[in-house]
């Protein structure tokens, strides 16, 4: 067991560097899972694109169960469902009803297209959810790095704010501007009002309640992006709730979902008393 745990730390410190490569499959492939789910549905089409598919994870026991939508990251032009099973595993176990969703990357799309894709789910969820045991009335939505993003624009820009009961973000971009990088140029060069795609400068005065979590260390989206979106959220005098872990960066707030890794930092239960409260 010790050096199959090392063996894994090692594959966490690779996948601070590949992220978005091999390691991260091979990483949910290993990494030992929660028990608890009773089912996985996999390839659920949520709409008619081949990348509007998505995974259920269902828990076991009694329903019906609160509805999560959980929006992977990767500057929103890389990653698979699959190589997400730690999450919805680990947010299965702790009672929701888990959705990981794909959905259309650049260059084959580009902004609002990602986050069009995010509603989509998010109203089939509340329209289909029930039939695999969920109570489509408790709808709640995640996500990390672009996925945050995507999760919380969707939701802020798609008129489902009545639906969705409560966001949360682990490392979310929310306030990125000027563009800066070649990803974000590639997703959002071509939008005319740019400050339209920041979720800072929203209306939020019916927003749902928000969870920020940010490691100190992450250095892909500075933690600003968090503060920012709080003290809109403040201003706006809306719920909102951020937590900041010591010593943790941009990937590893992620992996601390896993199993093996939750040592690392509380994301997992902070994440799902949060979404529990308010879902």
């Amino acid at each position: 067991m010790r050096i199959f745990l090392s063996a894994l730390g090692f594959l966490a410190v690779v996948l601070g560097l590949l992220y978005h490569f091999a390691a991260l499959r091979v990483f949910s492939l290993l990494v030992p899972k929660d028990a608890g789910v009773a089912n996985v549905q996999t390839a659920v089409a949520y709409g008619s694109d081949p990348r509007h598919r998505l995974d259920l994870y269902t828990p076991a026991g009694q329903g019906p169960f609160p509805v999560l939508l959980f929006v992977y990251g990767g500057s929103w032009d890389s990653g698979h469902r699959q190589d997400y099973g730690f999450v919805g595993h680990a947010f299965a176990a702790r009672g929701f009803l888990t959705a990981i969703a794909d959905y259309r990357l650049v260059p084959d799309a580009h902004y609002p297209d990602f986050v069009d894709d995010a509603a989509r789910a998010v109203a089939w969820l509340a329209a289909e959810s029930g039939r695999f045991g969920g109570d489509p009335s408790r709808l709640c939505v995640a996500g990390h790095s672009a996925g945050a993003y995507t999760a919380v624009q969707a939701v802020l820009r798609n008129g489902l704010r009545h639906k969705v009961k409560a966001m949360a973000s682990l490392a979310g971009p929310f306030d990125f501007l000027p563009l800066d990088s070649p990803k974000t140029i590639a997703a959002f060069g071509a939008v005319s009002n740019l400050e339209e795609t920041q979720p800072v400068s929203a209306d939020l005065a019916d927003a749902p309640p928000l969870l920020l979590l940010h490691g100190r260390d992450d250095t892909t989206v500075g933690l600003h992006n968090s503060w920012n979106m709080k003290a809109a959220y403040d201003r706006a005098g809306r719920t909102s709730a951020l937590k900041i872990y010591d010593g943790m960066g941009h990937v590893g707030i992620l992996l601390a979902l896993a199993k093996p890794l939750r040592g690392r930092g509380p994301v997992l239960d902070d994440a799902a008393a949060f979404l529990h409260k308010y879902c």
